[in-house]
């Protein structure tokens, strides 16, 4: 059974866990791959912000789809599932949510809708935007329409991940939206007018040499946005980020971070001084993957540290807006499926995390796997400003049923 569970800590502490909260389910039933005609139904790609009284929840449901909303209350009441993508005859995938930092009940959700328009992958990147908290949502914009396999970020001819795409709100109003493409570009498309329009997408970088792979964005103060990204086809591969002053219209020379092996997914983080916070996962030649953590300071990148055990990648990074940085990722089985979740906080600016744990109830169900089923690329994590955290989480076990979960909780 799908579960949506919403967890509220204190940074730095223990949380006193709740209950979960019920949101949807599905069958645990995954066919063979037939393009759209494939026979999918489960629940998936769950992704989460916060909103003013509560949480806001996204997934997929693969029997009809689509994407779709939910608004769970702080008291932990879920309102009406709310169908966003609205195309059953595409798969809808991997959702991320945006809230307006100016106008609450405005926001935002991106995918990527599996749309064969004669390229060699399918795919394009959709986004529509709610006026009134997600009751009611506008009709999906496509914004890529191109033929390269929107949405996938390629690490060899043979592997990818879908769900390669991000989308922030930003300060000075501007709405930004990334991805890449199989064939390996990185694309950004900017909207000034809070998501009734977008601009033509712009390549910022990425080929089919050094494929673009796992956009991550970052608000900073006023219209600063950052942009990281990594690239594929290169055992060394190190990460790149940049850094817009004008709300996502241009960006400036990447910096690199990363070393002693492939540096892959990052994500990013403003904290309230302004400062930008990277971790990514590492993958030592030779060695299990392991989470590390940098932050940006007026010389450049910091060392990278360790955070998390070996056997962890795909991190999740947030923050409160002042000095707490909560970091999530997936612990990876032997196969490299995702069986729970990880977790570190830091409330030192991330001069210092807590010792790594395992998030309680976020392991896999005997038989199953976490994670999403079309990729790893996800966007699981947020806080408030009251550092309050919410992590959710997707499984699935084959034949028998599919869900998500996390926890709700509270200071102690």
């Amino acid at each position: 059974m799908l579960r949506i569970l919403v967890a509220a800590l204190a940074l730095g502490t223990a949380p006193g866990w709740h209950d979960t909260v019920e949101i949807a389910a599905g069958r645990g039933e995954k066919g063979p791959w037939r393009q759209n005609a494939s026979h999918y139904d489960y629940v998936d790609d769950a992704t989460v912000a916060f909103a003013p009284g509560g949480q806001l929840v996204a997934w997929a449901g693969q029997g009809g789809k689509d994407v779709w909303l939910r608004a769970v209350s702080d008291a932990g009441k879920p309102g009406p599932p709310v169908n966003v993508s609205r195309s059953p005859a595409t798969f809808s995938w991997l959702p991320r949510i945006a809230v307006d930092p100016r106008q609450a009940s405005h926001l935002y959700l991106l995918w990527q809708e599996i749309i064969f328009s004669g390229g060699s992958h399918g795919g394009d990147i959709l986004f529509a935007r709610s006026r009134d908290g997600g009751r009611t949502f506008s009709e999906p914009l496509n914004l890529s329409r191109s033929r390269g396999g929107d949405g996938k970020g390629r690490l060899s001819r043979d592997v990818w991940s879908n769900g390669s795409l991000d989308l922030v709100a930003a300060n000075d109003g501007s709405l930004v939206a990334a991805w890449t493409e199989y064939d390996g570009a990185l694309w950004v498309a900017r909207s000034v007018d809070g998501g009734a329009g977008f601009a033509a997408p712009r390549r910022i970088a990425g080929d089919a040499r050094l494929p673009a792979r796992a956009p991550a964005l970052a608000a900073g103060p006023g219209a600063t946005v950052h942009l990281a990204w990594t690239v594929g086809e290169d055992p060394a591969a190190r990460i790149r980020v940049a850094r817009s002053l004008d709300g996502g219209a241009s960006f400036g020379t990447p910096q690199l971070a990363g070393g002693e092996g492939r540096a892959d997914a990052p994500a990013l983080a403003v904290d309230g001084a302004g400062r930008l916070h990277l971790a990514y996962a590492l993958h030592p030649p030779g060695r299990r993957a392991e989470v590390r953590y940098a932050r940006l300071d007026a010389g450049g990148f910091g060392p990278a540290r360790t955070v998390s055990a070996s056997g962890a990648a795909y991190p999740m990074l947030a923050g409160d807006g002042k000095a707490g940085l909560v970091l999530a990722w997936e612990n990876l089985g032997p196969a490299g499926r995702p069986l729970s979740l990880g977790m570190a906080v830091s409330r030192d600016a991330g001069r210092s995390f807590s010792a790594p744990a395992t998030v309680p109830g976020s392991a896999a169900p005997a038989g199953g796997s976490n994670g999403s089923q079309q990729g790893l690329l996800g966007r699981k994590l947020a806080v408030d400003g009251a550092g309050r955290i919410a992590l959710v989480n997707s499984s699935l076990v084959p034949g028998e049923g599919s869900r998500v979960w996390l926890m709700r909780g509270a200071r102690p």
